[in-house]
């Protein structure tokens, strides 16, 4: 397993745009960033939604793999859809001017496109716009880390067996206001997240931390 100070590929730079892909982020502030994990486990009786097992687990273990990396970690449990977004609304406007990268960690039910509250659903993309390049300054031009453990539909993905191994190719986009953005999905699209039967916890974020320790 590689290192964890990779050299991370600026998201921003197309194929065409006669920027080396080899450039990487500036590294240099004093501080990694923050890392905040929202994490939703008990629902309000209108939802209909039941309580997400294990999910302690998982954030405890985000949790220690952020704090090993040198992130500042702030958790919150069980925040409404408005408590969300008013968070999510006061973190950019912090100043990040001495962090790295900011990385947000959202444990909870969602569908395609959304996230849950406890009290109902929040859009990703409502959540997400408050760290585009004209809304918070002081994070333009560096990495910005969304990790969602969460069921994008109703079919299972429990995956296959693979020798294969990493491709290190990129593809890379143009995205504006939207750039150094990365989405890391338990899931595909269209699917439900499976989960470890021994310790009823995500497999994919399980998975992550474990090699993250291991690097």
């Amino acid at each position: 397993i590689k290192s964890l100070e990779p050299k991370i590929i600026h998201g921003s730079k197309s194929v065409d745009s006669g920027i080396s892909l080899d450039d990487s982020y500036k590294m240099d502030y004093p501080e990694m960033g923050l890392c905040i994990i929202i994490n939703n486990k008990n629902f309000h009786k209108s939802t209909r939604m039941t309580s997400r097992s294990g999910t302690d687990v998982d954030a405890a273990n985000l949790r220690e793999t952020f704090i090993n990396l040198k992130y500042e970690v702030r958790n919150k449990n069980d925040l409404t859809r408005e408590e969300i977004v008013e968070l999510m609304r006061n973190v950019s406007g912090e100043d990040h001017s001495k962090r790295r990268s900011f990385v947000c960690v959202l444990l909870s039910h969602s569908e395609e496109g959304i996230s849950f509250g406890t009290n109902g659903p929040v859009d990703l993309k409502k959540i997400t716009s408050f760290f585009r390049g004209d809304c918070c300054g002081s994070l333009t031009g560096k990495p910005k880390l969304f990790i969602i453990q969460a069921c994008c539909g109703t079919e299972l993905d429990c995956g296959i067996e693979t020798d294969s191994g990493v491709e290190d190719d990129m593809a890379c986009h143009k995205i504006p206001v939207e750039a150094d953005f990365l989405y890391a999905y338990s899931t595909s699209p269209g699917y439900y997240s499976c989960l470890h039967s021994r310790h009823i916890q995500n497999l994919t974020l399980s998975n992550y931390c474990t090699a993250t320790t291991l690097s």
